[in-house]
């Protein structure tokens, strides 16, 4: 009796189902074109693509269906690439490439690609120690774009104290200086400028330059140094 009780147990664990693991599990389905539904991630990529599709074939005033012929995909398919259900592969991409004679990287213009974009609320620019700073002389930076557009540095610069002398200051590129409030001379080489709110004055930055006698306090600028273009 032993025997068949073990017997049975073993038929019945030859009989259990195998349980598959996630990575054994069949591929998601795909089409007869070769093509995948779109996920979450290629939503943004599939919308794009589409536009352009349609762009480039309305310009050659051709229709859905005589696209799909000329370029050896279904209607369907191509229907569903226009209306941004699917993600076209790199195979599919060429082939209406050549079809509408446009380069494939033509597919991806207009592509939302992430962007820097800052945004400083008043009084939010972060505070820096700039050379032979003194109490009464904040530098607040207010923030630089990552490269390759980080060619301006703009920075708010507010003068509460008068001080014997200011250092004066050499840097490539050009400088914009907006005033806000205040009076104060500017001096740049061997002249000075009176500037008072709302003035503005741009130069060269490597003529040394820096404020001079702070007139009316407190005063208070603007000023973006512009590195030009880098080759």
């Amino acid at each position: 009796m032993a025997m068949e009780r073990s017997a049975d147990a073993e038929s019945s664990v030859q009989q259990s189902p195998v349980q598959q693991s996630p990575l054994e599990q069949a591929p998601e389905a795909q089409s007869a074109d070769g093509e995948f539904p779109t996920s979450g991630l290629e939503e943004s990529l599939a919308g794009v693509i589409a536009e352009r599709v349609r762009e480039f074939r309305l310009k050659h005033g051709w229709t859905v269906g005589r696209l799909a012929e000329i370029c050896g995909l279904s209607k369907s398919m191509l229907s569903k690439i226009e209306n941004a259900q699917t993600s076209p592969s790199l195979a599919t991409l060429a082939r209406l490439s050549e079809a509408l004679a446009v380069p494939v990287t033509a597919f991806f213009r207009g592509l939302s690609e992430e962007q820097d974009v800052i945004l400083v609320k008043a009084g939010a620019g972060l505070d820096i120690q700039h050379r032979n700073s003194e109490r009464g002389h904040r530098y607040q930076t207010l923030g630089t774009m990552r490269s390759p557009q980080d060619s301006l540095e703009p920075m708010l610069v507010t003068l509460t104290a008068r001080t014997d002398a200011f250092p004066l200051y050499q840097h490539a590129g050009t400088e914009l200086i907006f005033m806000i409030t205040g009076k104060m001379e500017y001096c740049y080489g061997t002249t000075r400028y009176l500037l008072e709110a709302g003035d503005t004055l741009q130069f060269v930055g490597e003529v040394a330059h820096g404020p001079g006698e702070l007139i009316s306090l407190p005063v208070q600028f603007l000023a973006v140094k512009s590195r030009g273009s880098r080759g």
